[in-house]
């Protein structure tokens, strides 16, 4: 197997990155871009490696029946999306696979739910796109600086793209300069778009590498004059050599920085830096689902960790009529904005602390849910947690790697499960939400 050498491959599956996965006649496994499973191809070695290779299918032999048109002209350049070239029923099986994938890699037995899902399209409540030199929207190439124009990305929600034409039209006319993430000049590095589903409430955002945005007052009244749904306009300065979006300052030009939404029948204030769902229908589905493992009493006190803004903890908390909420976050923006919705709603009985999850008020919970980063638990939180012996742990994830391992992990310290429940709040990417409840084995 060399480099730039032909091969002929039969495509066995495909993995979360969008690669079709097949076999080298040496055992190795090759990842096909653009394959599909079922498919025979021509390929081409890009990379060869010790233990694997990478290809490049030069021409389909047998064509897969899971193989759909692809219906955006970025793709799959853009990197957006992974699986627009099959049907969205064969994505949410491959989706089930890698949560199941995930378990048994971990040594966990585990039924799989048949995944959850929604609508496919316009499902993205937020925009945080680069721009190119011509000014269109867009994505960058994955592994690389370059912005890939996306136009009306399918993913988004259609109301965004309008103020978006907008705000790229102004700059143009302006010809207020790009920033290139290459050689870390020009001004505009992003514009961030977030809209209430229920409110249809607006913020705008522009992360700027500098400290004063050109004819602003002409944006906040262009901006404003077209679109009444515009609630707040901010810029954010962000002049680091990073990859992160949003910057640790921000100047407020329009409005308030917030919006307000409805998310399962409360109302939430969103700043700009707040962490929601960008799917909210199909989280309502993910949230009811773990309201109804946790099987709160009402005597009991809840503990959310990595609460956020309070959105999983305050709907448990209403819905169940459990005794008292304690949410715990590192964020202090968040826990203010978390106090801020407990009022909003009404709800007196919950206590929003900031700092570490490991903190001693866990000690009074009867139930606790988390919703960590990708990376999962710390090992020592989890040992905390099942030292506390709770009756009950809901545990939402975004990464069924890690959440497999975290569930091996609670095992060992007598917690388990059946069943992991997967819910697509990402159609047409590689992502899948899951959600399991461990509670203490009879034994322990």
């Amino acid at each position: 197997m060399k480099k730039n050498e032909l091969c002929t491959l039969t495509v066995t599956d495909i993995n979360n990155r969008g690669f079709g996965v097949a076999r080298a006649e040496d055992g190795r496994v090759v990842f096909v871009a653009g394959a599909v499973t079922g498919e025979r191809v021509v390929g081409k070695y890009i990379k060869v490696a010790k233990d694997y290779a990478v290809a490049r299918v030069e021409k389909t032999i047998e064509k897969s029946p899971y193989r759909t048109e692809p219906d955006c002209k970025a793709f799959p350049a853009c990197g957006g999306c992974v699986y627009r070239h099959i049907s969205y029923e064969y994505e949410r099986t491959l989706k089930e696979n890698y949560v199941r994938n995930a378990f048994k890699k971990a040594g966990v037995p585990i039924t799989v739910a048949p995944c959850a899902y929604g609508e496919e399209a316009g499902y993205r409540n937020k925009i945080e796109c680069p721009l190119t030199d011509g000014y269109d929207a867009g994505f960058y190439a994955a592994k690389t600086h370059r912005v890939i124009a996306s136009g009306s990305c399918k993913l988004e929600n259609p109301a965004l793209h309008p103020i978006l034409d907008t705000v790229t039209d102004f700059l143009e006319r302006y010809d207020i300069p790009i920033y290139h993430e290459e050689d870390g000049k020009g001004l505009v590095r992003h514009i961030y778009l977030r809209i209430g589903e229920h409110s249809g409430e607006v913020s705008l955002v522009l992360v700027l590498n500098g400290k004063t945005l050109p004819y602003a007052d002409e944006l906040v009244k262009t901006v404003t004059e077209k679109h009444e749904n515009v609630r707040s306009i901010l810029l954010s300065h962000n002049e680091e050599n990073t990859n992160v979006i949003l910057g640790k300052s921000a100047t407020l030009l329009f409005g308030e920085d917030a919006i307000v939404d409805t998310l399962c029948s409360l109302s939430f204030s969103l700043s700009h830096r707040s962490f929601y769902q960008v799917n909210g229908k199909m989280a309502e589905k993910l949230y009811q689902k773990a309201l109804s493992l946790a099987e709160l009493r009402e005597t009991d006190t809840l503990a959310d960790l990595f609460c956020g803004v309070g959105t999983i903890g305050l709907y448990m908390l209403k819905e169940s009529g459990a005794r008292k909420l304690i949410g715990i976050e590192i964020v202090p923006e968040a826990i203010e904005n978390a106090k801020a919705n407990a009022k909003r709603n009404g709800i007196e009985n919950a206590t929003f602390l900031c700092g570490d999850a490991n903190r001693e008020e866990l000690a009074a919970a009867d139930v606790i849910v988390v919703d960590p980063p990708r990376k999962g638990c710390e090992e020592s939180l989890l040992q905390r947690i099942a030292s506390l012996a709770p009756r009950r742990f809901v545990y939402i994830s975004c990464n069924p790697d890690t959440l497999a391992r975290d569930v091996a992990v609670m095992a060992k310290y007598g917690y388990t499960t059946d069943t992991v429940y997967p819910f697509d709040l990402f159609p047409r990417t590689g992502h899948v939400e899951s959600v399991v409840c461990l509670t203490r084995r009879l034994d322990n």
